[in-house]
């Protein structure tokens, strides 16, 4: 005899929840009460919406999809003691509760966009090494750090320019400052102290990386205005977030050598040109209803063809670059690699589904890195040319 379904599902949803909370544990001798109390009150209390974990997760319809919480954030042991995770949400929500909304408001829960930054420093580096030589591994460190604070004072300033607007869309109106957990004056205080360390940062490099270093200040604060005004705040992003192309190579080298930094700079962005549009077509509805604009609103089902070329003319500075920095074949053979990683990327594009445009836009750190490597082989490649040479 069949059992009604609501009858069926009645039981199915109670043993789960005595699962959930522990009560099937109630038969066992060897546990007493006290110690079943404990644990169902930290299990609870883990699971309660006011948690700052579930509010940032589950209160977007939309967030569970485009950033999946990480396992371990809120797992417990039987004993009730949290497990660490070493992920970066995991680091931000294993911080003191009052740190939290600061921890997030820089990104340092989604660490994509400090490596989408870091990355341009990184070969511009790679490419001022000496031949047969690895990168300058504290200019490295140097970077990465300047790298996780100019962008999270970036993130503050445009969620400080936004806030209106991030209350407005599902993903973003859980952001400190749209959800009120930090107020204007706050945000301001951090971005300061941001600014101040970032500065401290610069202050490590010479004369002329210092001047261009700060000749990027105002492509950081400007770039959150260029949604209202223009569909090409991409192309702004690029010019930014691409600096380091430069400013990597001054640093090692003391200044700029242009027929390798403005190539370099050039394909990154386009670079960027390629995965923000990506990024942008998650939100596009949200856009045309809050009233701000993009390159995905103004590409639309042209899009493809628009990071086809985007990609030709990244490639193309790619070779100019490595050309006039006397690269070797495995700088080459990855250029190749790279560009069959775009080709797919860009053909297998769905633009209209939000968790397929985030996975694209998220790979770009591997591209990035893979490029990266190709560089530090290259570099190393020329000392065994130089030898062989030597010896014929």
């Amino acid at each position: 005899m069949m059992l009604p379904a609501r009858f069926t599902s009645q039981v199915i949803l109670s043993t789960w929840r005595r699962l959930h909370h522990g009560t099937c544990y109630s038969n066992l001798p060897s546990l007493s009460s006290k110690y079943l109390n404990k644990q169902r009150k930290t299990m609870v209390s883990t699971h309660h919406p006011e948690n700052s974990v579930f509010k940032r997760v589950f209160h977007s319809p939309r967030a569970w999809l485009l950033h999946p919480p990480t396992r371990l954030e809120t797992t417990t042991t039987p004993c009730g003691k949290r497990l660490f995770s070493l992920s970066a949400a995991g680091i931000v929500n294993s911080a003191p509760a009052p740190v939290q909304p600061y921890l997030r408001l820089m990104r340092l829960d989604k660490p994509i966009g400090t490596w989408l930054l870091y990355l341009p420093c990184t070969w511009s580096i790679g490419l001022a090494a000496d031949p047969g030589c690895l990168p300058h591994l504290g200019m490295l460190t140097l970077f990465g750090t300047g790298a996780l604070l100019m962008r999270g004072a970036g993130c503050t300033i445009n969620d400080m320019w936004d806030k209106d607007f991030d209350k407005k869309v599902a993903r973003t109106a859980t952001r400190p400052i749209a959800a009120g957990e930090i107020s204007q004056m706050q945000a301001l205080v951090f971005l300061g102290g941001q600014l101040s360390l970032a500065l401290g940062v610069l202050l490590c490099l010479n004369y002329y990386s210092i001047a261009l270093g700060a000749a990027s200040l105002s492509l950081v604060v400007t770039y959150p205005l260029m949604k209202r005004i223009t569909y090409w705040p991409q192309l702004v992003l690029g010019l930014t977030f691409n600096w380091g192309a430069l400013l990597g190579w001054s640093a090692v080298m003391g200044s700029c050598e242009w027929s390798v930094c403005l190539p370099l700079y050039f394909s990154g962005v386009m670079w960027t040109l390629i995965y923000d549009t990506i990024y942008a077509h998650q939100d596009k509805d949200d856009d045309i209803r809050v009233g701000v604009k993009s390159t995905a609103l103004r590409f639309q089902e042209q899009t493809k063809p628009w990071l086809s070329g985007f990609m030709v003319a990244m490639m193309s500075g790619l070779i100019v670059a490595g050309v006039n920095a006397e690269q070797t074949l495995p700088y080459y053979a990855t250029l190749s690699t790279v560009a069959i990683h775009l080709t797919h990327q860009i053909y297998t594009l769905d633009i209209n589904k939000p968790e397929d445009c985030w996975k694209k836009f998220v790979s770009n750190r591997n591209l990035g890195l893979l490029l990266f490597l190709g560089i530090v082989c290259g570099n190393l490649w020329k000392e065994r040319r130089d030898t062989l040479l030597q010896n014929d």
